[in-house]
Parts: C-alpha cells; sequence; structure tokens
C-alpha cells in the first residue's frame, strides 16, 4: 500500500487497536493528534530524513505505540524527553497526558524544527521545545520525570541529565534488549528497575530500566 493513499481513519483504526491491546484508554480527539502526528512525519520525513520508518502504518507500531508502551510508569506532571529526536517519546506522551507538562530537549535544529511545527499544528499547549545539549540545559525548575529513548549508555545519560530530575523523581531509559552491559557498569545498579515491554505489532524486544531519585544527592561512577 502506498502511503499516499492512508487516511486518517486507518491510522486512528491502527492506534486505538494497539492502545487496546496496551489497556490504554484515549478519547477519540488524542487518538485523532496521534494519527495527526503520524501523517505529519510520514510528510517531513520524506525532505528531512527524520526516521528510518517510511510506512505510515509501521510509524504507528514503531513510533506511537512504542512511545506509548511507558506511560503506566509515568509517575508526575513535569517530564523532560532529552535527546528527543523528532519527539519521540514526547510529543506522543504530550497527546495522550495532556495534564503533563513536557518539555522536548534536543541540539539537533533540523529536527527541532518538525516538533515545534508538529506542537503547533496539533494545538499541544502542554509542550515546550528546547534546542540545547542535554549536559548544558538548566532549567529554572527540575522535572518529575526524565525520560530518553535509545539515546545513550545508562552511565553516560544519568550524568548528563541527573541535575533536570527533581529530588524524589523518576529516571527513565528506553531500551531494545535487556542492556545487561550497561547496567553492570552503572554505580548505582542495584536500584534499577528493569521492565519488559509489550509493543503491539512489533517483533523486536522492548525494554524499560527505570529508578527513582533519592532525597539526597547522589552521585554515580561510570
Amino acid at each position: 500500500m502506498q502511503s499516499e493513499t492512508i487516511l486518517p481513519e486507518q491510522l486512528a483504526t491502527d492506534i486505538r487497536q494497539g492502545c487496546d491491546a496496551l489497556g490504554l484508554s484515549l478519547g477519540d480527539d488524542a487518538i485523532d493528534r496521534l494519527a495527526r502526528l503520524v501523517l505529519l512525519l510520514e510528510k517531513w520525513n520524506r525532505i528531512y530524513s527524520l526516521t528510518a520508518v517510511r510506512d505510515p502504518r509501521a510509524m504507528v507500531t514503531r513510533h506511537i505505540l512504542d512511545s506509548l508502551v511507558v506511560l503506566p510508569w509515568l509517575n508526575g506532571v513535569s517530564l523532560i524527553d532529552v535527546g528527543t529526536g523528532a519527539g519521540l517519546p514526547g510529543l506522543p506522551i504530550a497527546i495522550a497526558r495532556p495534564d503533563c507538562t513536557v518539555t522536548l530537549l534536543d541540539s539537533n535544529a533540523k529536527k527541532l524544527r518538525f516538533v515545534r511545527q508538529a506542537a503547533s499544528e496539533l494545538g499541544l499547549h502542554n509542550v515546550e521545545v528546547v534546542q540545547q545539549r542535554m549536559q548544558e540545559y538548566r532549567p529554572a525548575q527540575a522535572f518529575d520525570m526524565v525520560i530518553s529513548r535509545a539515546v545513550a549508555a545508562i552511565a553516560d545519560l544519568y550524568q548528563q541529565t541527573v541535575h533536570l530530575v527533581k529530588p524524589g523523581g523518576r529516571m527513565l531509559f528506553l531500551k531494545g534488549v535487556v542492556p545487561s552491559t550497561e547496567i553492570g557498569s552503572f554505580g548505582l545498579r542495584e536500584r534499577l528497575a528493569v521492565e519488559p515491554l509489550q509493543v503491539p505489532g512489533l517483533d523486536a524486544e522492548r525494554h524499560l530500566v527505570w529508578l527513582d531519585t533519592q532525597q539526597e544527592v547522589e552521585s554515580v561512577q561510570s
């Protein structure tokens, strides 16, 4: 099927079925916005090469559902997506969680042009887009949650982003297969939780590695 023949209604059906499989209950407005996000991503991808995934229906599985699968582990109402790239997982999360303020952080200006345009066209008033390196960003207030999707090794991400999360906040690292080497070299590995994730329609391993920060200042050795 050619991508030009894909209708928003078809994508919305795929998204709704995927959400049902994940046990997520999203309203019609959220489903519509997610479908429109896929179409925007597919359109911009033709010129800007934002993702290697070209087919819109594959984008539903590999980008939308692969982002939404983390929703049950979110804990708080402010989140920063570091190394967001084309807005993943931050944009789908912002659509599904309008009560949550979502900051999308990346140093890539080309990809952030898409992210800003998508947030504007989709009317996502709970989204802020910041172009900066994660280790250099100093927000006015820290976040309840820091999330990243296949950006860097856990120890490196922790060191570069722990200043962004509140004491008692949550850090979430979305990975493919269990990153055993990364976990083994992480100084606070005894506090890491590893959850297998089942993404509907995806024949590949996905895991969430996460930890809650403590009230005191923490340090870690890579």
